[in-house]
Protein backbone atom coordinates (compact mmCIF):
# COMPACT_ATOMS: atom_id res chain seq x y z
CA UNK A 1 0.00 0.00 0.00
CA UNK A 2 2.70 2.74 1.21
CA UNK A 3 4.37 1.28 -2.51
CA UNK A 4 1.26 2.27 -4.64
CA UNK A 5 0.82 5.75 -2.67
CA UNK A 6 4.59 6.62 -3.44
CA UNK A 7 3.68 5.57 -7.10
CA UNK A 8 0.41 7.95 -7.35
CA UNK A 9 2.28 10.86 -5.66
CA UNK A 10 5.34 10.86 -8.22
CA UNK A 11 3.62 10.37 -10.86
CA UNK A 12 4.48 13.45 -14.02
CA UNK A 13 1.87 15.53 -13.86
CA UNK A 14 -0.51 16.86 -16.68
CA UNK A 15 0.41 20.27 -17.54
CA UNK A 16 -3.11 21.38 -18.69
CA UNK A 17 -3.28 25.21 -18.74
CA UNK A 18 0.45 25.02 -20.05
CA UNK A 19 -0.58 23.13 -23.08
CA UNK A 20 -3.72 25.65 -23.59
CA UNK A 21 -1.63 28.73 -23.18
CA UNK A 22 0.90 27.43 -25.83
CA UNK A 23 -1.65 26.76 -28.65
CA UNK A 24 -3.73 30.06 -27.76
CA UNK A 25 -0.63 31.81 -28.11
CA UNK A 26 0.94 29.93 -31.21
CA UNK A 27 0.52 32.14 -33.94
CA UNK A 28 1.44 35.52 -31.71
CA UNK A 29 4.99 33.59 -31.52
CA UNK A 30 5.57 33.80 -35.39
CA UNK A 31 8.32 35.82 -36.15
CA UNK A 32 7.68 36.93 -40.50
CA UNK A 33 11.62 37.68 -41.01
CA UNK A 34 12.18 33.91 -39.24
CA UNK A 35 13.46 31.58 -41.49
CA UNK A 36 10.39 28.90 -39.79
CA UNK A 37 7.35 31.69 -41.58
CA UNK A 38 8.67 30.18 -44.69
CA UNK A 39 9.18 26.74 -44.07
CA UNK A 40 5.75 26.13 -42.51
CA UNK A 41 3.80 28.65 -44.68
CA UNK A 42 2.26 25.59 -46.27
CA UNK A 43 1.17 24.03 -43.31
CA UNK A 44 -1.08 26.85 -41.86
CA UNK A 45 -4.28 25.36 -42.16
CA UNK A 46 -3.12 21.92 -40.96
CA UNK A 47 -1.49 23.61 -38.00
CA UNK A 48 -5.08 25.22 -37.48
CA UNK A 49 -6.79 21.52 -37.60
CA UNK A 50 -4.17 20.52 -34.93
CA UNK A 51 -4.13 23.69 -33.06
CA UNK A 52 -8.07 23.61 -32.86
CA UNK A 53 -8.58 19.77 -32.62
CA UNK A 54 -6.13 20.27 -29.12
CA UNK A 55 -7.54 23.32 -27.90
CA UNK A 56 -11.34 21.65 -28.21
CA UNK A 57 -9.87 18.41 -26.36
CA UNK A 58 -8.94 20.69 -23.64
CA UNK A 59 -12.22 22.70 -23.79
CA UNK A 60 -10.53 25.70 -24.84
CA UNK A 61 -11.76 26.89 -28.22
CA UNK A 62 -11.45 30.65 -29.15
CA UNK A 63 -14.89 31.63 -30.17
CA UNK A 64 -13.64 34.95 -30.57
CA UNK A 65 -11.93 33.88 -33.40
CA UNK A 66 -14.37 31.94 -35.19
CA UNK A 67 -15.36 34.34 -38.05
CA UNK A 68 -11.48 35.37 -38.86
CA UNK A 69 -10.64 31.49 -39.24
CA UNK A 70 -13.79 30.77 -41.14
CA UNK A 71 -12.93 33.76 -43.69
CA UNK A 72 -9.10 32.26 -43.66
CA UNK A 73 -10.24 28.21 -44.58
CA UNK A 74 -12.72 29.41 -46.57
CA UNK A 75 -10.12 31.91 -48.52
CA UNK A 76 -7.97 28.74 -48.96
CA UNK A 77 -10.74 27.30 -51.75
CA UNK A 78 -10.47 26.86 -54.86
CA UNK A 79 -12.95 26.99 -58.12
CA UNK A 80 -12.43 23.22 -57.69
CA UNK A 81 -13.73 22.76 -54.80
CA UNK A 82 -10.50 21.41 -53.40
CA UNK A 83 -8.50 23.35 -50.74
CA UNK A 84 -4.88 24.47 -50.33
CA UNK A 85 -2.70 24.73 -47.02
CA UNK A 86 -2.58 28.07 -46.80
CA UNK A 87 -4.32 31.19 -49.24
CA UNK A 88 -2.85 31.02 -52.75
CA UNK A 89 -1.54 27.22 -52.31
CA UNK A 90 -2.87 24.20 -54.47
CA UNK A 91 -5.42 22.12 -53.20
CA UNK A 92 -4.99 18.80 -52.28
CA UNK A 93 -6.84 16.27 -50.74
CA UNK A 94 -5.37 16.07 -47.12
CA UNK A 95 -6.00 19.69 -46.82
CA UNK A 96 -9.40 19.45 -48.07
CA UNK A 97 -10.18 17.43 -45.27
CA UNK A 98 -8.65 19.27 -42.62
CA UNK A 99 -10.86 21.99 -43.83
CA UNK A 100 -13.87 20.07 -43.66
CA UNK A 101 -13.26 19.10 -39.76
CA UNK A 102 -11.69 22.76 -39.21
CA UNK A 103 -15.36 24.31 -40.37
CA UNK A 104 -17.32 21.78 -38.38
CA UNK A 105 -15.78 22.11 -34.90
CA UNK A 106 -16.17 25.75 -35.53
CA UNK A 107 -19.52 25.42 -36.63
CA UNK A 108 -19.10 27.26 -39.77
CA UNK A 109 -19.83 24.61 -42.59
CA UNK A 110 -22.33 26.69 -44.58
CA UNK A 111 -19.30 29.53 -45.21
CA UNK A 112 -17.82 26.86 -48.17
CA UNK A 113 -19.51 24.81 -51.07
CA UNK A 114 -19.65 21.40 -49.84
CA UNK A 115 -21.50 20.40 -52.77
CA UNK A 116 -18.22 21.51 -54.94
CA UNK A 117 -15.57 19.90 -52.19
CA UNK A 118 -17.25 16.75 -52.21
CA UNK A 119 -17.40 16.59 -56.14
CA UNK A 120 -13.83 17.71 -55.96
CA UNK A 121 -12.75 14.81 -53.90
CA UNK A 122 -14.63 11.84 -56.15
CA UNK A 123 -12.58 14.01 -59.17
CA UNK A 124 -9.37 12.30 -57.72
CA UNK A 125 -10.28 8.53 -57.62
CA UNK A 126 -8.20 6.40 -60.24
CA UNK A 127 -9.63 3.95 -62.10
CA UNK A 128 -8.11 1.81 -59.86
CA UNK A 129 -9.62 2.87 -56.48
CA UNK A 130 -6.77 4.66 -55.47
CA UNK A 131 -7.26 8.23 -54.85
CA UNK A 132 -4.46 11.42 -56.11
CA UNK A 133 -3.69 13.36 -53.25
CA UNK A 134 -3.18 16.47 -55.92
CA UNK A 135 -3.10 17.10 -59.59
CA UNK A 136 0.30 15.82 -59.33
CA UNK A 137 -0.98 12.18 -59.07
CA UNK A 138 0.92 11.13 -56.10
CA UNK A 139 -0.79 7.80 -54.28
CA UNK A 140 -1.15 5.83 -50.93
CA UNK A 141 -3.36 5.19 -48.27
CA UNK A 142 -3.74 8.46 -46.52
CA UNK A 143 -5.19 9.86 -49.53
CA UNK A 144 -7.82 6.73 -49.66
CA UNK A 145 -8.52 7.92 -45.94
CA UNK A 146 -8.95 11.12 -46.20
CA UNK A 147 -11.22 11.20 -49.66
CA UNK A 148 -13.26 8.16 -47.66
CA UNK A 149 -13.33 10.42 -44.50
CA UNK A 150 -14.47 13.24 -45.81
CA UNK A 151 -17.17 11.47 -48.34
CA UNK A 152 -18.55 9.86 -45.33
CA UNK A 153 -18.85 12.90 -42.96
CA UNK A 154 -20.78 14.51 -46.17
CA UNK A 155 -22.93 11.54 -47.07
CA UNK A 156 -21.20 11.96 -50.49
CA UNK A 157 -19.96 7.93 -50.51
CA UNK A 158 -21.97 7.54 -53.63
CA UNK A 159 -19.86 9.74 -55.68
CA UNK A 160 -16.98 6.90 -56.03
CA UNK A 161 -16.72 3.39 -56.78
CA UNK A 162 -16.64 1.56 -53.44
CA UNK A 163 -15.47 -1.55 -53.89
CA UNK A 164 -12.63 -0.33 -55.95
CA UNK A 165 -11.57 1.80 -53.16
CA UNK A 166 -11.51 -1.27 -50.80
CA UNK A 167 -9.67 -3.14 -53.14
CA UNK A 168 -6.85 -0.83 -53.34
CA UNK A 169 -6.25 -0.65 -49.99
CA UNK A 170 -6.55 -4.36 -49.45
CA UNK A 171 -3.90 -4.61 -52.33
CA UNK A 172 -1.70 -2.64 -49.65
CA UNK A 173 -2.41 -5.52 -46.79
CA UNK A 174 0.92 -7.21 -45.63
CA UNK A 175 1.36 -10.61 -44.79
CA UNK A 176 2.76 -9.25 -40.99
CA UNK A 177 -0.80 -8.29 -41.06
CA UNK A 178 -0.41 -4.43 -41.18
CA UNK A 179 -0.52 -1.86 -44.25
CA UNK A 180 1.73 0.00 -46.39
CA UNK A 181 1.21 2.89 -48.17
CA UNK A 182 0.73 1.59 -51.82
CA UNK A 183 0.74 -2.42 -52.77
CA UNK A 184 4.01 -3.64 -51.93
CA UNK A 185 5.59 -1.43 -49.73
CA UNK A 186 6.86 -1.56 -46.00
CA UNK A 187 3.81 -2.07 -43.01
CA UNK A 188 3.63 1.56 -41.18
CA UNK A 189 1.61 1.91 -38.27
CA UNK A 190 0.18 5.24 -39.87
CA UNK A 191 -0.31 3.99 -43.26
CA UNK A 192 -2.14 1.26 -41.30
CA UNK A 193 -4.19 3.42 -39.26
CA UNK A 194 -5.31 4.96 -43.03
CA UNK A 195 -6.07 1.47 -44.20
CA UNK A 196 -7.69 0.42 -41.69
CA UNK A 197 -9.85 3.91 -41.04
CA UNK A 198 -10.62 3.23 -44.96
CA UNK A 199 -11.80 0.03 -44.35
CA UNK A 200 -13.54 0.71 -41.18
CA UNK A 201 -15.46 3.81 -43.19
CA UNK A 202 -16.87 1.31 -46.10
CA UNK A 203 -17.80 -1.54 -43.20
CA UNK A 204 -15.14 -3.63 -44.80
CA UNK A 205 -12.88 -4.01 -41.78
CA UNK A 206 -14.22 -7.45 -40.86
CA UNK A 207 -12.04 -8.38 -44.32
CA UNK A 208 -8.42 -8.42 -42.32
CA UNK A 209 -7.55 -10.84 -39.13
CA UNK A 210 -8.13 -8.70 -36.42
CA UNK A 211 -5.97 -10.59 -33.98
CA UNK A 212 -2.50 -10.59 -36.84
CA UNK A 213 -3.11 -6.86 -37.00
CA UNK A 214 -3.65 -6.72 -32.92
CA UNK A 215 -0.03 -8.37 -32.43
CA UNK A 216 2.04 -6.49 -35.39
CA UNK A 217 0.05 -2.61 -33.44
CA UNK A 218 0.68 -4.12 -30.19
CA UNK A 219 4.37 -4.98 -30.78
CA UNK A 220 5.14 -1.52 -31.87
CA UNK A 221 5.07 -0.48 -28.16
CA UNK A 222 8.00 0.19 -26.56
CA UNK A 223 10.12 -0.25 -23.13
CA UNK A 224 9.33 2.79 -22.87
CA UNK A 225 5.50 2.76 -23.28
CA UNK A 226 5.36 5.03 -26.43
CA UNK A 227 5.09 3.34 -29.76
CA UNK A 228 7.22 3.08 -32.73
CA UNK A 229 5.93 3.18 -36.40
CA UNK A 230 8.13 -0.28 -37.60
CA UNK A 231 10.17 -2.62 -36.22
CA UNK A 232 12.93 -1.55 -34.87
CA UNK A 233 12.38 2.48 -34.49
CA UNK A 234 12.76 5.02 -31.76
CA UNK A 235 8.48 5.65 -30.13
CA UNK A 236 7.21 8.34 -30.94
CA UNK A 237 4.28 10.61 -29.60
CA UNK A 238 2.27 10.78 -32.92
CA UNK A 239 2.70 6.95 -33.16
CA UNK A 240 -0.06 7.56 -29.58
CA UNK A 241 -2.68 8.50 -32.10
CA UNK A 242 -2.15 6.10 -35.19
CA UNK A 243 -1.79 3.13 -33.41
CA UNK A 244 -3.85 3.00 -30.62
CA UNK A 245 -7.15 3.91 -32.78
CA UNK A 246 -6.55 1.89 -35.25
CA UNK A 247 -6.68 -0.68 -32.17
CA UNK A 248 -9.83 0.55 -31.32
CA UNK A 249 -11.48 0.26 -34.18
CA UNK A 250 -10.36 -3.67 -34.60
CA UNK A 251 -11.22 -3.85 -30.73
CA UNK A 252 -7.95 -4.80 -29.62
CA UNK A 253 -7.50 -1.86 -27.67
CA UNK A 254 -6.97 -4.25 -24.27
CA UNK A 255 -3.36 -5.58 -25.68
CA UNK A 256 -1.88 -2.33 -25.23
CA UNK A 257 -0.40 -0.70 -21.80
CA UNK A 258 -2.78 2.50 -21.03
CA UNK A 259 -0.90 3.48 -17.83
CA UNK A 260 3.17 3.41 -20.26
CA UNK A 261 1.66 4.75 -22.79
CA UNK A 262 0.63 7.69 -20.76
CA UNK A 263 3.55 7.85 -18.90
CA UNK A 264 5.20 8.18 -22.17
CA UNK A 265 3.69 11.33 -23.48
CA UNK A 266 3.50 12.75 -20.32
CA UNK A 267 7.36 12.68 -20.60
CA UNK A 268 7.51 14.42 -23.66
CA UNK A 269 5.76 17.53 -22.35
CA UNK A 270 7.33 20.50 -21.52
CA UNK A 271 6.33 21.48 -18.15
CA UNK A 272 7.30 24.72 -18.36
CA UNK A 273 5.92 26.55 -21.30
CA UNK A 274 3.73 23.65 -22.47
CA UNK A 275 3.40 21.48 -25.20
CA UNK A 276 4.41 18.01 -26.63
CA UNK A 277 7.15 16.98 -28.37
CA UNK A 278 8.10 13.94 -30.27
CA UNK A 279 10.52 12.36 -27.61
CA UNK A 280 11.19 13.28 -23.88
CA UNK A 281 13.51 15.95 -23.91
CA UNK A 282 12.82 17.18 -27.47
CA UNK A 283 11.32 20.29 -28.81
CA UNK A 284 7.53 20.28 -28.46
CA UNK A 285 4.96 21.32 -31.44
CA UNK A 286 1.13 21.62 -32.17
CA UNK A 287 1.20 18.35 -34.19
CA UNK A 288 2.75 15.86 -31.30
CA UNK A 289 0.88 17.92 -28.91
CA UNK A 290 -2.08 17.31 -30.66
CA UNK A 291 -1.54 13.64 -30.95
CA UNK A 292 -0.34 13.15 -27.56
CA UNK A 293 -3.89 14.85 -26.37
CA UNK A 294 -5.66 12.34 -28.80
CA UNK A 295 -3.94 9.74 -27.45
CA UNK A 296 -4.58 10.75 -23.58
CA UNK A 297 -8.64 11.34 -24.79
CA UNK A 298 -8.92 7.51 -26.22
CA UNK A 299 -7.46 6.16 -22.92
CA UNK A 300 -10.15 8.74 -20.87
CA UNK A 301 -6.91 10.31 -18.48
CA UNK A 302 -7.67 13.84 -17.70
CA UNK A 303 -11.55 14.16 -18.27
CA UNK A 304 -10.27 15.78 -22.02
CA UNK A 305 -13.14 15.65 -24.32
CA UNK A 306 -13.98 12.47 -26.21
CA UNK A 307 -12.57 12.26 -29.99
CA UNK A 308 -13.25 9.80 -32.44
CA UNK A 309 -11.14 7.07 -33.15
CA UNK A 310 -11.62 6.70 -37.00
CA UNK A 311 -12.60 10.83 -37.68
CA UNK A 312 -10.09 12.00 -35.29
CA UNK A 313 -12.39 14.72 -34.31
CA UNK A 314 -14.50 15.30 -30.67
CA UNK A 315 -17.37 12.56 -30.75
CA UNK A 316 -20.03 15.81 -30.17
CA UNK A 317 -18.80 17.81 -33.03
CA UNK A 318 -19.84 14.75 -34.98
CA UNK A 319 -23.25 13.97 -33.29
CA UNK A 320 -24.02 17.72 -33.61
CA UNK A 321 -22.96 18.25 -37.69
CA UNK A 322 -23.01 14.36 -38.70
CA UNK A 323 -25.38 12.53 -36.94
CA UNK A 324 -25.29 9.79 -39.94
CA UNK A 325 -22.18 8.56 -38.81
CA UNK A 326 -24.05 7.11 -35.15
CA UNK A 327 -27.15 6.15 -36.56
Amino acid sequence: MENQVEQENTELPFVREQHANLLLNLDKTLDSDAIGQYTNEHLKLPGGYWCLGALYLLNKVPQSRQQEISQFIKACQHECGGFGGNIGHDPGLVNTLYALLILAMYDSLESVDLEKMATYIASLQNEDGSFKGDYAGEVDTRFSYSALSALKLLGKLDLIDRKKARDFVLRCHNIDGAFGGVPGAESHAAYTFCSIGALKILDDEDLIDRDKLGAWLSKRQTLQGGFNGRPEKLPDVCYSWWILSTCFMIERQQWIDFAGLKDYVLNCQDPENGGIGDRPGNEVDVFHTFFGLTALSLMGFYDLEKIDHVYAIPVKVIQKHFPHIYN
